[in-house]
């Protein structure tokens, strides 16, 4: 075994050798080839140059001879190529002095022969024979001819020289080659038998080491399968897993944000551009100069050290932070709580921060809501107590008085006195009597009275109170409820609010009185505490006067707060109204923009007496897949009408004013319909953005929404007839049904 191996190895050396002379034979033999290629060219450019020659001179003496102009073309094209071809030819042979010397020689004759053919071609245009004879006769033209000749005759014989001896090596060479490869014939099929019986011994080791390697695979295979198997299901749970991951991530309501430590955004969620008016690329500080950053009291500005990203970046962890954010947009501000905790790396160091944000705006607006309700409750127990004692008093003083006046008959002066006294006891009655109003504790009596034919009781009484220039109209809903009401204290009601309304519009105006039948739902009284659901009849006041304020609105109801001048209005108007209403079972809301008028809607309970009706099962909810462009100013109508309409299923786009929205639009937004506001900041109506989106878009669908009732928008010039509007506020249902109706 041990020789056969030793003589493989001895005719694998042997193998190379022949082998690495054999590669260096063949190379010589190319080089051979090569050098004859090279032969052959120079031979054939010879070959190329010598009928130029002929050519061009035979040319040159044809015209001298004959004046046949057919020579001058053949000269001309043959001289042309003479000196090219000689530079191609002396360039192929560049790297043979001798021949290169020979052939430069040659090349210059060449020039002054060609030079001798034009002077001919001349002189036999201008008709000199003489001259013309002389050249002829010349025996330098002929010596040069000769030179010529000679030169590339040498070069000629040069080459055939060497291709001579290039042929004879390459032959030698050929042969040797030969005799090696039939070496290396004999040498392999040497190697090839011992290789044979070297392999017949081997195959049957081999057999027995297959046989134990297909044993050992099959062992290998079952455990790859089996592992194979485990990391495919722990793939699909991991796929999963993510899969969950990133849908929750998505779909979170809080907004998410993770930075590196310069501030820019890694990963951010849907929520964080819809809440945070993120765009992708921001960093921190550009998210920042869209707003002013205030503590929770929405006063004290927030340093920068204290902003959640630098607390956060410092390694601070925090929960339940609040802040306020007050857009520079001119938008409504945002109450935020965040959570901030920093990211670490490997080696501890900080590398960036993840911040959560939970808008708590809609919880901070009920919160103001319930406190200016128990505020309100608050000042009526206390008004209650103090006019409890008040008419304790004025008992015994209206008592007194009453007595005086009829013992001091006989003293006129006196008795005039007294009657003055017994007046302002009447008017301090009727101001208790305010007070308890608002106190809700005035003795009520109530009964089920038809609200339609009250109002146009009253609204009789109103027109010479109101006086000419103020315009009344009523639109009552023929099927509404009959309410559960004292028709007295509704009447004191009415005259109030028509009195305010008359003194919001000094120089005339427009009185709408309006009733229906309405359902506030569950959604309604979650955002107003003080609100039990169910049917209400609805009584509603609009002027088309100045309006007020957010901060005059949040005072209307408390007692004695006016806006009028002294001594024109106490201040217990619309505080009696409110009582009246709450003390009745109802709800009263007020919708106001300054410039734009005012509507106060009084909620009222529905008769007791009356057969409850049938119930009517509620139709299902018709969505689509419509998109819809919402214009709203009001942050959380906007998110609340953007919400409901995606859980119908369809897609929503929203801006807070008309100049983003017609933008939008002439950036070539894809929407179905637009559902906007009517009164909107920034210069533009909901009116004038329908206006302008329908010349960019026409037939687009407009379906509009406002907090005063439709009529009142009808009659006050604000819309159209025709037009498509909904009142708020609305339930889902109503919405989900107007969206259909602006849409098919």
């Amino acid at each position: 075994m041990l020789s056969q191996r030793i003589i493989l190895g001895i005719g694998l050396a042997i193998l190379i050798l022949i082998g690495a002379a054999s590669i260096g034979l063949d190379l010589k033999s190319r080089a051979d080839t090569a050098a004859v290629d090279h032969a052959l060219e120079v031979l054939k450019r010879i070959s190329d140059i010598r009928p130029l020659l002929r050519r061009a001179e035979s040319a040159a003496r044809g015209f001298a001879l004959t004046g046949n102009p057919d020579f001058v073309k053949e000269y001309n094209e043959s001289s042309d190529a003479i000196l090219p071809a000689f530079d191609d030819l002396i360039k192929t042979i560049e790297g043979n002095p001798g021949q290169t010397q020979l052939l430069e020689e040659a090349k210059a004759q060449v020039a002054r022969q060609i030079v001798t053919g034009g002077e001919l071609i001349r002189l036999k245009n201008a008709g000199d024979q003489t001259r013309i004879a002389a050249l002829l006769a010349n025996d330098e033209d002929r010596k040069a001819t000769e030179t010529i000749g000679e030169n590339l005759a040498k070069t000629v014989a040069e080459e055939r020289r060497r291709l001579t001896l290039r042929r004879t090596q390459s032959e030698a060479n050929g042969g040797f080659l030969l005799a090696v490869d039939l070496a290396c014939v004999l040498l392999i099929l040497i190697l090839a038998t011992v290789l044979t019986r070297a392999t017949g011994r081997s195959r049957r080791e081999l057999q027995d080491s297959l046989t134990a390697t297909k044993a050992t695979n099959e062992a290998l295979e079952a455990a790859v399968a089996e592992r194979t198997g485990h990391l495919v299901t722990a793939h699909e749970e991991l796929r999963h897993s993510t899969e969950v991951m990133q849908s929750t991530f998505h779909s979170m309501a809080e907004a998410v944000l993770v930075i590196d430590t310069k501030g820019r955004v890694l990963l951010s969620n849907p929520a964080a551009e819809k809440m945070l008016r993120y765009r992708p690329g921001m960093t921190v500080e550009l998210l920042r100069q869209l707003s002013t950053v205030f503590r929770a009291d929405g006063v004290t500005p927030l340093p920068t050290r204290e902003m959640p990203a630098a607390r956060a970046l410092r390694g601070e962890e925090f929960d339940a932070t609040e802040i306020v954010v007050r857009p520079k947009s001119g938008n409504a501000p945002v109450h935020l709580v965040i959570s901030g905790r920093p990211l670490r790396d490997a080696s501890r160091a900080i590398s960036g921060a993840a911040l959560l944000y939970h808008d708590i705006t809609a919880t901070r607006e009920i919160e103001r809501k319930l406190q200016q309700s128990q505020k309100l409750d608050a000042i009526g127990k206390l008004t209650g107590g103090v006019a409890h004692d008040f008419n304790n008093m004025l008992t015994v003083i209206t008592g007194t008085t009453e007595r005086l006046v009829g013992a001091l008959e006989d003293q006129p002066a006196l008795r005039k006195t007294a009657e003055l006294i017994d007046v302002a006891a009447e008017r301090c009655i009727e101001l208790i009597q305010h007070l308890l109003a608002f106190a809700r504790r005035q003795p009520l009596q109530p009964r089920n009275i038809d609200v339609n034919g009250t109002v146009l009781d009253i609204a009789k009484l109103l027109r010479p109170t109101l006086g000419e220039h103020i315009e009344i109209d009523s639109i009552l809903e023929p099927e509404v409820a009959a309410a559960h009401i004292d028709p007295s204290q509704l009447a004191n009601s009415l005259l109030n609010m028509a009195i305010n309304a008359r003194d919001a519009m000094p120089e005339g105006g427009k009185l709408l009185l309006e009733t229906r039948n309405v359902v506030l739902d569950e959604a309604y009284a979650q955002a107003n505490p003080d609100v039990l659901p169910g049917p209400y009849v609805m009584l509603a006041v609009s002027d088309s006067g100045t309006g007020m304020s957010k901060e005059i609105q949040d005072k209307v109801f408390e007692p004695f707060f006016t806006t009028k001048e002294v001594g024109k209005g106490t201040g217990l108007g619309m505080s009696m109204v409110y009582g009246f209403v709450k003390q009745s079972g109802g709800h009263i809301r007020i919708y106001s923009e300054e410039g734009h008028g005012t509507t106060i809607k009084l909620y009222l309970p529905p008769a007791r007496s009356q057969a409850p009706a049938a119930v009517v099962a509620a139709a299902p909810l018709v969505g689509g897949a419509e998109t819809i462009l919402v214009v709203e100013d009001d942050d959380l109508v906007r998110n609340f009408v953007t919400t409901q309409l995606q859980t119908l299923g369809y897609q929503t786009l929203d801006t807070s004013d008309g100049p983003s929205a017609l933008q939008a639009v002439k950036n070539g937004l894809p929407f179905d319909l637009l559902f906007t506001d009517v009164i909107l900041p920034n210069g533009m109506s909901g009116r004038q953005l329908a206006d302008e989106v329908v010349k960019h878009r026409p037939g687009i669908r407009v379906l509009y929404t406002s907090g005063y009732t439709d009529n009142a928008i009808v009659h006050q010039g604000r819309l159209d007839p025709g037009v498509l509007l909904l009142s708020k506020p609305y339930r889902k249902s109503q919405l989900a049904k107007m969206i259909r109706q602006a849409l098919d």
